[in-house]
């Protein structure tokens, strides 16, 4: 994870924002969070170190961007063209964008957005219900490739099912307020938001508790330094499967496959295309539907994480370049978490996956 912020500053917009820790900690040093400006990192993603390498690499991934103040906000129009022409040139990273601006989007668009860049994920903040209603139709209606949903500060208890339910929404993630005079967040209302979320196979995550969080009918005082690691002992965080189900799923993933260095390197050789056209597909498919039953779908597979040979064989290529190789890559990649044997259905859609890569390189 790394944080780009080419611009410092905001201006307070709607509840959240009451307690802004960009407004608490720019006091500390008597600066103005008020004053937008530029900067030193503005042009962080094409920097070069003295080798002629860029600075941030995909192992950085994910890019959170403009953490310091609102992507959206107005002051920065005039820079926003440059900062997207940025994002397009580095298809290896991962931007997310947090907003509670999600009215203002299409300012300064770039004109090959289409549907959106693929290496973008746009997040919505909704503190309470009214700005969910406001906000998250708005989210919805526009051209973006990845959405999610953060409620932090989470104010209140929040339904968002309707819009789960249209399919869009990537993940949720949950948070109390933090610093002095942080308003209350109550345990319920996470739990509220997961049971929807879960509901509705859409991910979730319990980022902090926050500085007073009420569990059970009692309060605690939360230290800033126990936030985070508090919420995760709570064990809510929920991700389900993200092994393609569609046609649109399965070309996503391509999409994503691509832009990874490590995982596009990989090609069939003359003498491998030869095997394919020898034995066809259907000889191919019962071979990676063993290698699957036998070296992947055990809980505890032997020799995880190098059970997946290199060369050799179609469907190992297949299984590196698609991130099927061993449990790990598979949790990291697609959600399906360690510890437990596969199901028949997950066996054969990466089954599928593999297939449809070899098919990708014999054309």
């Amino acid at each position: 994870m790394a944080i780009w912020n080419p611009w410092h500053g905001c201006k307070k917009y709607s509840p959240g924002c009451a307690n802004c820790y960009v407004y608490r900690r720019d006091s500390q040093f008597d600066r103005d969070a008020s004053r937008v400006a530029k900067t030193a990192s503005f042009s962080l993603p094409i920097q070069k170190n003295r080798a002629g390498q860029y600075r941030l690499t995909a192992q950085d991934n994910p890019i959170y961007t403009c953490m310091t103040s609102d992507f959206f906000l107005e002051e920065a129009d005039p820079w926003r063209p440059q900062v997207w022409e940025m994002i397009r040139l580095r298809r290896d990273l991962e931007f997310v964008i947090i907003t509670k601006r999600i009215h203002r989007f299409s300012a300064g668009l770039p004109l090959d957005w289409g549907e959106g860049y693929p290496n973008v994920t746009i997040v919505c903040t909704c503190e309470n219900q009214q700005t969910a209603d406001q906000r998250l139709p708005v989210l919805l209606s526009l051209p973006i490739r990845h959405r999610e949903i953060i409620h932090e500060p989470m104010l209140e208890e929040i339904q968002i099912r309707p819009y789960l339910e249209t399919g869009k929404i990537e993940q949720v993630t949950c948070g109390g307020e933090s610093g002095e005079g942080a308003r209350l967040c109550r345990y319920e209302w996470v739990l509220s938001t997961r049971k929807q979320c879960m509901d509705c196979g859409v991910a979730f995550s319990f980022h902090q508790t926050g500085a007073n969080f009420q569990k059970d009918g009692r309060i605690y005082r939360i230290p800033r330094s126990l936030q985070h690691s508090q919420a995760k002992r709570a064990g809510l965080d929920h991700q389900p499967s993200r092994l393609p189900k569609t046609k649109a799923q399965m070309e996503e993933l391509f999409q994503r496959l691509s832009a990874s260095e490590f995982r596009s390197r990989f090609s069939l050789s003359p003498k491998l295309k030869q095997y394919v056209l020898e034995k066809g597909e259907d000889t191919l498919r019962r071979h990676a539907q063993d290698f699957i039953r036998t070296r992947l779908a055990p809980a505890e597979p032997e020799h995880d994480g190098k059970q997946t040979p290199m060369k050799g064989h179609p469907v190992f290529l297949a299984q590196h370049a698609t991130a099927c190789c061993c449990r790990g890559c598979l949790e990291k990649w697609y959600g399906v978490s360690q510890g437990r044997p596969l199901t028949r259905e997950e066996q054969e859609q990466i089954v599928e996956i593999l297939m449809e890569w070899i098919r990708r390189k014999m054309k």
